[in-house]
């Protein structure tokens, strides 16, 4: 099997990429995660990349005088590398319309809120205030609107009347590390594609996989 090579972009600690890394030890799992890269030289992730073995690239923006020109240095490490799919986690930094062009259907992003809900930042904040019953995350297609892509796959839990943001993002993030590699297995196998600006699945199989229901997490 033809695994799929994938770049992984964080600015942290990276939790979703370790859940990723996990998913790919799997012999049977159809992508391996060739680099990781981040925006932050500090970034806690990529040393936890390094003790995997996978190689580490810090790109850091505050070494270029703009957003473009630091768009084309990470552009040409991509370019290097010569991944399949590129798999943003916890990668906070806004990227410009020819930048996401330029993958357009191999970038794909992990957002904690049911979208159309709640893009941006404070979605948990945001779900509270808003007395949402359920909340969780999505998976999606990267697009030059920020958290407008088309859907991948959506994970769901319930909002407790306790709940404060903290135990809700503990929850949602619970679902993340089982969601990612679900949706990225989706994207390496062919079973969903962005087609048109829509996500196309391919069978019923992934259409039935793009939903994770977990009421009993947390």
């Amino acid at each position: 099997m033809m695994k799929k090579r994938v770049a992984v972009l964080i600015s942290g600690r990276g939790s979703n990429m370790t859940a990723l890394i996990e998913a790919c030890k799997d012999p049977a799992y159809p992508a391996e995660i060739i680099a990781v890269l981040s925006n932050k030289p500090d970034a806690a992730g990529l040393d936890v990349a390094r003790s995997h073995g996978i190689e580490a690239i810090a790109v850091p923006q505050k070494d270029y005088p703009s957003r473009a020109a630091h768009e084309e240095a990470l552009n040409a490490e991509l370019a290097r590398i010569a991944p399949d799919v590129i798999c943003l986690a916890g990668y906070m930094r806004l990227m410009s319309a020819d930048f996401v062009g330029q993958w357009e259907g191999r970038m794909i992003n992990i957002h904690p809120s049911l979208l159309p809900l709640f893009k941006g930042l404070d979605s948990h904040a945001r779900a509270l205030e808003s007395g949402m019953r359920v909340h969780g995350c999505t998976v999606h297609f990267v697009t030059a609107e920020m958290d407008g892509g088309p859907i991948i796959a959506q994970g769901v839990v319930p909002v407790k009347a306790d709940d404060t943001e903290e135990t809700l993002s503990a929850r949602v993030l619970k679902v993340e590390h089982k969601l990612y590699p679900l949706a990225l297995k989706l994207v390496a196998e062919g079973k969903v594609a962005m087609v048109g600006g829509e996500a196309r699945f391919q069978g019923p199989e992934g259409t039935e996989t793009a939903f994770l229901l977990s009421p009993n997490i947390g």
